[in-house]
């Protein structure tokens, strides 16, 4: 689990793999160059801070959220000196990194997630999958913004026993490869916006192949059909009271029952999507609920038995781990997103998942390599290694053009 603080395996060090970068070569330049284009951000001129080193930037603030701006650029910076010159590269002031961010929008950095921030595991990733299938799981989740009264308007406040929340809050719902920690698909709006409005516009991310897990509130017959239309297995909890006739028992304790879009169509029996029902029960378990109910697309016991998704379904709790290394572990305990504006709190939320891509990439590299499971890798010693060796990330000129070798 995420929380589990382990060393690496023998013999395998995380700077043997970011000697050359691991933001660098997650996102190579001509990447972040085509998606600048293609957003019509690209710089027109060169400037002290051109739009490429400022995605690099915005991607780096979240690697150091406790450092003021202005130092996250010296440290970027540093280590381009030597290619650009010592009185080329000047670290902007406060006003000057506010322009640049401003310039750039946050386009670039949803663009640069939606087209490289997607599953990772290969056949010899460990814990990354059930049988055939490759386990994700979806849940959402909420992020403070810096109180400003734009971000308030944007976002809005989440209620509190006394009037409202002291901070503003954006909410977002991802999908989580359960392997590798790997947060896709995800889909950012107000906290006024319900987990399930935009778990529709996540799961278009979801692939044949797969097999999605959720928990109850995601359950619905409209976001049901939206997932299995998507071609990936679904395995969700339901809640207790929800009607699920015992149409047919199977032989290993699950039945066959039917959901409808709601109770006239429930009456004539008409839209009904046949789907396969779990019931369980955790015993000696001080904190579990009485009874456990999960539907699934896999009508056939002998491709899952029941007893395989119910203990599968406890799997989901890997998006919990991945949550708490992108809130806590890289935005760190109680801190606040630091972007005054709306459109620079998206662009801070793009880069803050770019980040944790970078990491967990780099940690499912080291996994592959010592054949180990990336949980029982620390995601916060993978971090802080990454913070000490940004500064020697190979260097790109303000041209975007790398050093030789």
């Amino acid at each position: 689990m995420a929380g589990v603080v382990a060393g690496l395996p023998a013999g395998i060090r995380l700077s043997d793999h970011i000697s050359l970068g691991v933001i660098a070569r997650t996102f190579p330049i001509e990447t972040v160059r085509r998606v600048l284009a293609e957003t019509g951000t690209a710089s027109e001129r060169e400037r002290d801070l051109p739009a490429h080193v400022m995605v690099y930037y915005a991607i780096a603030l979240s690697l150091y959220m406790s450092a003021s701006t202005r130092e996250v650029l010296r440290c970027l910076l540093e280590g381009l000196r030597w290619l650009w010159g010592a009185e080329a590269v000047r670290v902007a002031g406060k006003s000057g990194i506010s322009q640049a961010r401003t310039r750039l929008g946050d386009a670039p950095l949803r663009r640069l997630y939606e087209e490289v921030v997607r599953p990772i595991a290969s056949a010899a990733s460990k814990g990354a999958r059930y049988r055939d299938w490759r386990l994700v799981s979806l849940d959402g989740s909420c992020l403070d913004v810096a109180d400003t009264a734009a971000n308030g308007t944007a976002f809005g406040r989440p209620g509190a026993s006394r009037g409202e929340s002291a901070f503003p809050q954006l909410r977002f719902v991802a999908l989580v490869e359960n392997g590798t920690h790997v947060l896709f698909g995800a889909r950012l709006g107000g906290v006024g916006e319900g987990e399930t409005t935009l778990a529709h516009a996540a799961l278009p991310a979801l692939r044949p192949g797969m097999l999605c897990l959720a928990d109850r509130q995601f359950f619905g017959y409209a976001l049901w059909q939206e997932a299995a239309a998507a071609g990936a297995d679904l395995l969700w909890r339901v809640k207790g009271n929800a009607r699920l006739a015992r149409e047919a028992v199977l032989a290993d304790g699950s039945y066959l029952t039917t959901i409808y879009p709601g109770e006239t169509d429930r009456r004539h029996r008409t839209k009904g999507v046949r789907v396969r029902a779990i019931e369980y029960r955790l015993e000696g378990v001080a904190d579990a609920e009485p009874l456990y109910r999960l539907v699934t697309t896999i009508l056939d016991p002998a491709r899952a038995p029941a007893a395989d998704l119910a203990a599968l379904y406890h799997e989901r709790w890997e998006i919990e781990g991945a949550l708490a290394e992108l809130k806590t572990h890289l935005r760190g305990a109680r801190v606040v997103l630091r972007s005054k504006t709306p459109e620079l709190v998206r662009q801070e939320f793009w880069g803050l998942l770019l980040a944790h891509f970078a990491v967990r990439g780099l940690m499912h590299e080291a996994a592959l390599r010592a054949d180990e499971d990336p949980d029982r890798l620390s995601f916060l010693h993978a971090v802080r290694v990454v913070r000490r060796k940004l500064p020697l990330f190979a260097a790109l000129s303000p041209c975007g053009q790398a050093r030789p070798a």
